[in-house]
């Protein structure tokens, strides 16, 4: 992508015009934000499809303007509708409309559609601040760690807020744990979403997306280093390696139970890969920097088991960590090849064209490329 361009003027036979004429319906437009055109659009105009089609779509995180940059030329390059996300975090460290206004850029110099949505609004002032901004199209409210009644009346009601504003709402049953949470098996399991909670949550609530928990975990670590414990269907970390122990296993047969009571798309968080291919090159003259145990011991999900995940139901899946990994790489090739740079330009180039290279595996490995 050319970014110098600030504004994109639609010719008969480009690729937005095509898409445009191609895709009438679903046009969003939420109040506060004046859309030039409908490639902004909600999570229904995407997610049904994928879940209807067997394929999901990634949900990447970002933090700054090169993510996002990222990101997007994947997509496009790939012809893949796209996620761009915020979480709380993010909003504290760049601020909403900094990162509001980069995502409409991108939206609006896109060809492809593009989902603005809040991650993990468990804050519920904040999600409900997103909403009225305008500039999301879409937010998740999470009250997982709230009693069932309780997440029920919360969620319900942030719903009725969003939807007024043709807005989405992904909501969470079953809080998705940390590492440090994963202790033994029935504290693992205590963490799992119920398939008849999930049914009755669904009706009960509105909501358009459910994150459901099945055995991910948020971080690098989806086991913590050094792992003490015996986890079934977990894997313990190799000694101080990277990526050690045998593959982590997802519920399936708990997500095949939710995906037969549940028919709205269903979202995987904690599902980055943390693959040892990355890993490796991440750790490249590692000595020569002094950081050999930088992220020691991850380890994600295998492809294999999103792809399972996939065929029964999942439509949405959540990257954050990759996207650092792939960052923190490009960052270190420049500073190790070249002593002498500090032009952030030149340091931050290389970090985004391999962030697009992961977005690009993501894209692929989900079945999304060609579903724009």
């Amino acid at each position: 992508m050319d970014y110098k361009r600030t504004r994109v003027i639609l010719s008969e036979g480009s690729p937005r015009a095509e898409v445009e004429r191609s895709h009438p319906a679903g046009l969003l437009r939420p109040s506060g934000l004046q859309h030039d055109n409908y490639m902004l659009v909600n999570l229904n105009h995407i997610l049904h499809k994928a879940r209807k089609g067997g394929y999901a779509v990634p949900a990447f995180n970002i933090n700054n303007l090169e993510i996002c940059q990222a990101v997007i030329d994947a997509a496009e390059a790939l012809k893949s509708p796209v996620i761009l996300q915020t979480s709380e975090g993010a909003l504290e460290y760049a601020g909403m409309e900094y990162l509001a206004a980069i995502a409409r850029v991108a939206a609006k110099s896109a060809a492809v559609p593009v989902v603005f949505h809040l991650d993990h609004g468990k804050n519920e002032k904040l999600v409900r601040e997103a909403i009225r901004s305008g500039f999301y199209t879409s937010v998740m409210f999470d009250g997982s760690l709230l009693p069932f009644k309780q997440n029920v009346t919360h969620t319900r009601a942030i719903v009725k807020l969003a939807h007024a504003r043709k807005m989405t709402v992904e909501a969470e049953l079953g809080p998705i744990a940390g590492a440090e949470d994963l202790v033994d098996v029935k504290k693992r399991e205590a963490f799992f979403t119920d398939p008849t909670q999930a049914e009755q949550f669904v009706k009960e609530t509105g909501c358009d997306e459910l994150a459901i928990s099945i055995g991910t975990a948020h971080g690098a670590y989806k086991l913590s280093p050094p792992f003490k414990g015996s986890l079934t269907g977990r894997a313990s970390a190799g000694p101080g390696g990277v990526g050690g122990g045998s593959a982590i296993k997802l519920d399936l047969k708990r997500l095949a139970e939710i995906g037969e009571r549940v028919h709205i798309p269903l979202v995987l968080h904690g599902a980055s890969g943390i693959s040892k291919k990355w890993l490796n090159r991440l750790h490249a003259q590692c000595a020569k920097l002094g950081d050999c145990d930088r992220l020691a011991g991850a380890q994600g999900i295998p492809l294999a088991e999103e792809k399972n995940a996939i065929k029964l139901g999942i439509a949405k899946i959540n990257i954050d960590s990759d996207l650092r990994i792939a960052f923190t790489t490009g960052v270190r090739e420049v500073l190790l090849t070249n002593t002498h740079e500090f032009d952030p330009r030149k340091i931050l180039g290389p970090a985004r064209a391999l962030m697009t290279e992961l977005a690009k595996e993501k894209i692929r490995a989900f079945g999304c490329v060609g579903k724009a």
